[in-house]
């Protein structure tokens, strides 16, 4: 997801190039933190419901979509504190729509695919075949979801009254990686160094071309395999924004709290 300020570039503005070619992908980063600030949520789901219902440059139209990426947070995303809360609300209502992180694995005995609920706390959850193929990504990490959740118990059954009946992946179960490409053709070098710091939630305009360079090989452990960063300086420069904020799949340690052996033993075994 890119941040949406303005700034010139060779053949126009980067904002409209971005629009033109990444669609429906484009986020302004101040909605994200405008949020954010009211709701414990992962970033990318926040950025995804705001890609869904803010992209446009009518300020009208953006303020109503922020009333309604807060009403869907707050009927629909799970907090791990009202777990048992939600379960009943599904209970009773027969079937309830929920925003939660799920991880799917078979179950050998009963020759199903089961799902697991972070926030929910539920486990054992059928889920369909043609799901779990469409999205292979549920069987390696798991993918934050809008799942439409159903409640049936009868004596006697194995799995868990709870069903999942359909599901929405909010993170990207799938990378086009031809479109992305395409899309990059229509940049130059400098103007898609930009739009990869702005992916960060960095704005590029505030830094010259070195500082630019340094922040972009903070992604470089993102993209390249069995490659570790150390990096040293004082709090609140950012160290560890990229890798808190942008992949849920980055080891982060802090400084004093690992050894060289959790480093290159331990930590390649992952």
């Amino acid at each position: 997801m890119i941040s949406e300020t303005k700034q010139v570039g060779l053949d126009g503005s980067l904002d409209d190039l971005l629009n033109q070619h990444f669609a429906g992908r484009v986020v302004r980063k101040d909605l994200t933190k405008l949020v954010k600030e009211g709701a414990n949520v992962p970033v990318y789901v926040l950025e995804y419901l705001l890609g869904q219902h803010c992209a446009s440059d009518n300020e009208e139209i953006i303020q109503d979509g922020l009333t309604t990426v807060k009403r869907i947070l707050a009927e629909n995303y799970v907090r791990p504190d009202e777990a048992e809360k939600v379960k009943s609300i599904i209970r009773e209502r027969g079937s309830l729509k929920i925003i939660d992180k799920v991880t799917v694995k078979l179950n050998e005995k009963r020759d199903v695919y089961e799902a697991l609920l972070s926030n929910l706390g539920t486990k054992g959850i059928e889920i369909s075949t043609g799901t779990v193929r469409q999205y292979e990504k549920l069987l390696a990490g798991g993918i934050w979801s809008i799942i439409n959740m159903e409640y049936f118990y009868e004596e006697g059954q194995k799995g868990s009254p709870f069903i999942a009946r359909e599901l929405k992946p909010i993170q990207m179960p799938n990378m086009d990686m031809e479109e992305l490409f395409e899309g990059r053709r229509h940049f130059t070098e400098d103007q898609w160094l930009d739009v990869l710091l702005r992916s960060t939630g960095i704005e590029p305009t505030h830094f010259d071309k070195r500082v630019k360079w340094h922040l972009l090989a903070r992604m470089i452990p993102l993209v390249e395999n069995n490659y570790n960063v150390c990096e040293l300086g004082p709090r609140g420069t950012g160290k560890s924004h990229i890798y808190k904020e942008i992949s849920p799949n980055s080891i982060l340690i802090s400084g004093g709290q690992t050894t060289v052996a959790n480093l290159f033993y331990r930590f390649s075994q992952k």
